[in-house]
């Protein structure tokens, strides 16, 4: 049996506590609530016979958090890097601060997929981030792009399964 350390990181508001309550929970509430600094539960997923416990980590992204984050990131196995698909600065964020962030603390080599949420949103508007700056830049740093909905749940379990099965691959391991 695996078991990883997951960060959900990414500004406030993008969706990172939608997105953990979607996968631990199949829920969805359209009610904010901040996260005061981190939440965390663990999620047991299948792999054919392999088991994969994930202790998911929900990183507060306000700006006023920065402080503590740091204390977060230590025995990470990987991220999910999250923005917000109809709010092109949270794409800036999650480029210009928070994967440097993660570098800093976990090192070049540390597992993420880069995670566009609200895809509900832009299918009735359309894209205002460009899709291919997006595959780019995950592919220019040895990862993937998805695009999720806490709503609706599409990609949701997807992007975690990916998730680990990189960390695991990572480890000279693999998850079919």
């Amino acid at each position: 049996m695996y078991h990883y350390k997951i960060l959900l990181i990414g500004p406030g508001s993008v969706g990172k506590t939608s997105l953990f309550n979607r996968f631990v929970h199949d829920e969805f509430s359209t009610s904010y609530h901040i996260t005061m600094g981190v939440d965390f539960l663990d999620k047991v997923i299948d792999f054919n016979k392999e088991k994969v416990t994930l202790t998911i980590w929900d990183v507060g992204g306000q700006e006023r958090f920065k402080v503590m984050r740091r204390n977060y990131y230590s025995g990470t196995s990987g991220a999910l890097l999250i923005f917000d698909l109809s709010r092109p600065d949270t794409y800036k964020k999650v480029v210009n601060t928070w994967y440097p962030e993660l570098i800093k603390f976990c090192g070049n080599n540390i597992p993420f997929l880069l995670v566009g949420n609200k895809l509900d949103i832009i299918k009735d508007i359309g894209h205002v981030i460009e899709e291919d700056k997006a595959f780019q830049f995950a592919e220019s740093k040895n990862s993937i792009y998805i695009e999720t909905s806490a709503k609706t749940g599409e990609n949701v379990e997807d992007a975690f399964r990916e998730l680990a099965k990189n960390i695991t691959q990572k480890k000279g391991f693999e998850l079919k």
